[in-house]
């Protein structure tokens, strides 16, 4: 079997909402490059349950809040060192449809999408740019780019995007990259396709239909050099195996 050195061992990387979905898929993906993985989120057995799979470091943290990042950020630096990788995971959705969603709402959505990311790479790339290497990665989706889903996530994702691009050209000459996902539906233990799944399995069995396809993230924007891969597909409920990395910024789509 053909592998690939991302060049990331011994490189430290800190994952946000990292216990769960495509958070700790990156995680695990990160851990078996050989990097030093750290993972921020609030639920303390979560964050103990994943940390121990990954040989790797738990924070538990409120990233909802500027003392939890800060939280997250010193305590990685105080086991592993400086974050050299930043996977900015988290997401916050706030209202459904129009008919739920006001300023509250939108308020609410940028804060837990855009002011998240945007404060935690503020808190990281100082360092990324001192040393002269870094690599920061948005979870963004799709929804940043097409209509559909929550009015005020799908504006809060479509900002994070457009933090992306901007970031990217400012800081790529300083040997930092910034990359951004934006996946479509993703199937994970827990998440929404998981229980659609379970609920119809009886009907996908009669129909012929095998076991459920797993959520799994491969992290190449993280790696040294950045591996390009821009691989295209239709929204649907399937794991994502890639990250763009279009120099200086990317937006992949799944």
């Amino acid at each position: 079997m053909l592998s690939m050195d991302l060049g990331i061992t011994g490189k430290v990387a800190l994952v946000t909402a990292g216990t769960k979905g495509i958070g700790l898929g990156i995680a695990h993906v990160l851990a078996a490059e050989g990097a030093r993985v750290a993972v921020a989120a609030r639920t303390e057995v979560d964050v103990k349950r994943t940390a121990q799979s990954l040989g790797g470091l738990g924070v538990v943290a409120d990233l909802l809040t500027e003392a939890g990042c800060r939280l997250a950020v010193s305590e990685t630096q105080h086991v592993f060192g400086p974050v050299d990788i930043l996977i900015n995971n988290l997401g916050v959705r706030a209202g459904s449809s129009w008919a739920d969603t006001g300023p509250a709402e939108f308020e609410s959505a940028f804060a837990g999408n855009l002011g998240v990311s945007t404060r935690m790479t503020q808190l990281v790339l100082p360092g990324m740019v001192e040393r002269g290497w870094g690599r920061i990665v948005v979870i963004a989706s799709v929804y940043g780019r097409e209509a559909g889903g929550a009015p005020a996530y799908n504006a809060a994702k479509a900002a994070e995007i457009s933090f992306t691009t901007s970031l990217a050209r400012e800081v790529a000459s300083q040997g930092v990259t910034v990359n951004c996902v934006a996946p479509g539906s993703i199937l994970w233990e827990g998440g929404g396709w998981c229980v659609r799944a379970r609920r119809d399995a009886a009907r996908a069995i009669w129909r012929g239909g095998g076991g459920g396809q797993r959520g799994r993230v491969r992290l190449l924007a993280a790696s040294k050099p950045p591996q390009r891969c821009v691989h295209r597909r239709r929204r649907r409920a399937v794991p994502v195996e890639h990250l763009n990395h279009d120099h200086p910024a990317g937006v992949s789509r799944s």
